[in-house]
């Protein structure tokens, strides 16, 4: 399911490059930049959920591996 949302994800960002491509050529950058700035923002946004995510993991690794560790002289 992740590999589907990935590569719905790369065709999404490939339409609006392609967007902005074609616009840079026609000089109108207004409201691409306006499109490229909300794309920005959803990326940031996601880079920080997966930050978020793989941080929860590893803190619930660390405390298993501690807590495991408590019997081992």
């Amino acid at each position: 399911m992740l590999i589907q949302q990935a590569h719905f994800v790369r065709a999404v960002l490939g339409a609006r490059i392609a967007r902005f491509r074609g616009a840079r050529g026609r000089r109108d950058l207004g409201a691409s930049a306006i499109e490229l700035a909300i794309i920005t923002a959803i990326l940031v946004g996601l880079a920080v959920l997966v930050l978020v995510i793989v941080t929860n993991v590893v803190q619930k690794r660390a405390t298993q591996i501690n807590n495991n560790n408590n019997g081992i002289p």
